[in-house]
């Protein structure tokens, strides 16, 4: 009769610690901290005990691997859904899989995802927006481990793989519009304009610069919502309700505006459905337009004037990336393994629909 083989339960009790513990302690897992002379007396205990570590079965027959994780702020924006689509599109074509974690804008939820890219260890991470500043260096660190890009605003302190837009260009557009129409008394309506949404003051920044520059920077108003609203759930509505309720106060406030600009289409919806329940011709009592070309901006009985950045090839261009730097980590042992960078940045344009005009004299 064969000798009895050592199990995981057998060095738990010889050890006097918990099964979970032993399994932990030998596959090296330090989820939890233990104490250095429980690791030393789990160790001695399989040593004395003849314990073997089963060989594991690589983890990828390969397609148990071939995943790739997506880190979102919300899914509520279509936006976000028209970024996910152009991701999944190259994934499904290479036989990946795709992983949403969806932080809802929660710095606790973020790190609760990051932690867990130990555990999943994804072949590749994609960000649809900027990390949170608090968790910069964390991002730096899996992006030595394993391919990560991210979608973002353009900027200096991150240096990994991105595809990029230098959102004050897209505001500039929108100003140089509505400036060519003759507006001059007019309003930007944004989410809360915080921190940690720094690509959320550069397009609003690029917006004003380009009035300031053409002499009218004083009649510019900027509308933010209250910065509470970045710290509730997003709902569906969550930002057509802020182009909603911070035009109605507009409207109050300063009745001579010419024209509304919202931050991206979503708020722009919100802000003409004030507009026409308080009986405001849309364009000719007020112009309005938005950011980010979605469905419903394209409608015909919408049409909303709008800046495309190209947001569906922004999601397979960084798919294609993850996709690269895979393929270059499987150099064969000796071949010397390349050092890259992507950087990809498309040229915003102004689509130019039926929601603005020519100032009303």
């Amino acid at each position: 009769m064969g000798k009895k083989k050592v199990t995981s339960s057998d060095i738990a009790r010889e050890a006097g610690v918990s099964q979970a513990t032993v399994s932990m302690v030998l596959n090296k897992k330090y989820n939890v901290s233990f104490s250095k002379q429980t690791i030393e007396r789990v160790e001695a205990a399989a040593k004395d005990l003849g314990y073997v570590v089963p060989k594991r079965r690589m983890r990828s027959d390969s397609k148990s691997r071939k995943l790739i994780v997506v880190f979102c702020p919300t899914l509520t924006n279509p936006y976000y859904v028209m970024l996910l689509q152009g991701i999944e599109e190259v994934a499904k074509e290479n036989g990946y899989g795709v992983f949403v974690c969806n932080t809802q804008r929660d710095l606790k939820m973020e790190e609760r995802y990051l932690k867990m890219m130990g555990t999943v260890q994804p072949m590749g991470i994609i960000y649809t927006s900027n990390p949170s500043t608090c968790y910069k260096e964390q991002v730096r660190e899996l992006s030595e481990r394993i391919p990560l890009v991210i979608i973002n605003n353009r900027e200096n302190t991150l240096e990994v793989d991105a595809v990029e837009l230098d959102n004050s260009k897209p505001g500039q557009l929108m100003a140089r519009h509505l400036l060519e129409l003759g507006h001059r008394k007019v309003a930007f309506v944004s989410p809360p304009l915080t921190r940690r949404q720094q690509q959320r003051f550069k397009r609003v920044e690029g917006f004003v610069r380009e009035f300031r520059d053409a002499g009218f920077g004083d009649s510019v108003l900027v509308k933010s919502a209250d910065e509470e609203m970045d710290k509730q759930m997003p709902s569906i509505d969550s930002e057509y309700k802020i182009g909603y309720n911070l035009a109605k106060e507009l409207l109050t406030e300063h009745p001579d505006l010419t024209a509304m600009a919202g931050l991206n289409d979503m708020i722009a919806l919100g802000i003409i459905d004030a507009l026409t329940e308080a009986r405001k011709k849309v364009p000719a009592d007020v112009s309005v337009l938005g950011c980010d070309n979605i469905l419903f901006s394209r409608m015909r009985s919408i049409s909303l004037t709008t800046i495309e950045h190209f947001v569906p090839l922004k999601g397979r261009d960084a798919c294609d990336i993850i996709l690269k730097k895979i393929q270059s980590q499987s150099a064969k042992e000796g071949e010397l393994m390349p050092t890259s960078i992507y950087h990809v940045e498309y040229e915003p344009k102004l689509i130019v629909r039926g929601t603005t005009s020519y100032a009303k004299k």
